[in-house]
């Protein structure tokens, strides 16, 4: 018997866009041009309304979503960390200018501070080298994983774009997940354009991050490295998603910065809590604990 061919059904209604280049053409009456006969999808003015906040929510959630289905993305592994941290030679000359102003200027108690927030962003441009090497290894998975995954950002400078370099270097794609904020944040030039999203809602950007995340991989950073570090945190704790590993880039940063164990001798959170959190100093230590829970874990699940 002869194999039949499936033919595919063309919808018989016109679609959005045509219907949309349909009502342009005919704005030419006083009716026609009033705001109101505007189809409401066509209605910039009217998607902007507050009304429609949740819409733009929905939106906001669809189409990164929508993208990487037709990207093929799948898995992910997150890498966050501070916009500040550059690599060496930008963070040298940087230093080097705050000491010609000293120069210039020997007594301004603010430059001598700023010269010593300039050594110490020096100091940790190593963790530029080790986010664009931790990129790189994650981009070249299929070897031990069998199966692609994918770095995904906040987009930005610093740690973020060391971490899109890395995977750039072995001509991997990989993700930035910008958000708008005044005067600052554009997209870093290693991401892949074609997965490079910009949010407005802060929290669909940070469901995004963990939509598919497998590990989460924190570098030394401030607020918004803190604020994502503790949103999955607590996410994680409260099994509101699958456990993930978290790793912790650089540890007397980050034991300097929050004493987890005080947290668990008040009380305030649980051992197992405190086991949540892993610490790495090299990209290769942090690939081998993301390589560890993933041959105990077996498959890689996404987070619904």
């Amino acid at each position: 018997m002869a194999k039949k061919t499936s033919i595919p059904c063309k919808s018989p209604f016109p679609t959005a866009k045509q219907d949309a280049a349909i009502v342009s053409s005919k704005l030419d009456t006083p009716q026609s041009e009033s705001p109101s006969y505007r189809l409401a999808y066509d209605d910039f003015d009217f998607m902007m309304r507050d009304e429609l906040r949740p819409v733009r929510l929905q939106l906001e959630l669809l189409k990164p979503e929508l993208t990487q289905i037709e990207e093929n993305i799948q898995s992910t592994i997150v890498i966050f960390g501070s916009a500040r941290i550059s690599d060496k030679d930008t963070a040298l000359k940087a230093l080097q200018q705050v000491e010609e102003s000293i120069n210039a200027d020997l007594n301004n108690s603010e430059l001598t501070f700023q010269r010593t927030i300039a050594q110490r962003l020096l100091a940790k441009s190593h963790y530029y080298d080790e986010a664009r090497k931790l990129g790189e290894l994650i981009s070249l998975s299929k070897e031990s994983t069998k199966q692609t995954l994918t770095v995904v950002t906040g987009g930005g400078p610093g740690i973020m774009e060391a971490a899109n370099r890395g995977a750039a270097d072995v001509g991997s794609k990989n993700i930035g997940l910008n958000i708008v904020l005044p005067g600052e944040q554009k997209p870093n030039p290693y991401i892949t354009p074609e997965l490079c999203f910009q949010f407005h809602y802060f929290a669909i950007r940070k469901m995004h991050f963990l939509m598919r995340a497998i590990a989460l991989v924190a570098f030394p950073g401030g607020f918004g490295t803190l604020d994502e570090l503790f949103e999955a945190l607590t996410l994680i704790q409260t099994k509101k998603v699958r456990a993930i590993p978290i790793i912790l880039f650089g540890e007397s940063y980050w034991s300097k910065l929050i004493n987890f164990d005080m947290l668990v001798e008040e009380g305030v959170i649980t051992p197992c809590d405190r086991q949540l959190i892993q610490f790495a100093e090299t990209a290769e230590q942090a690939w081998s604990l993301i390589l560890e829970n993933y041959s105990i874990n077996g498959d890689i699940h996404n987070n619904g």
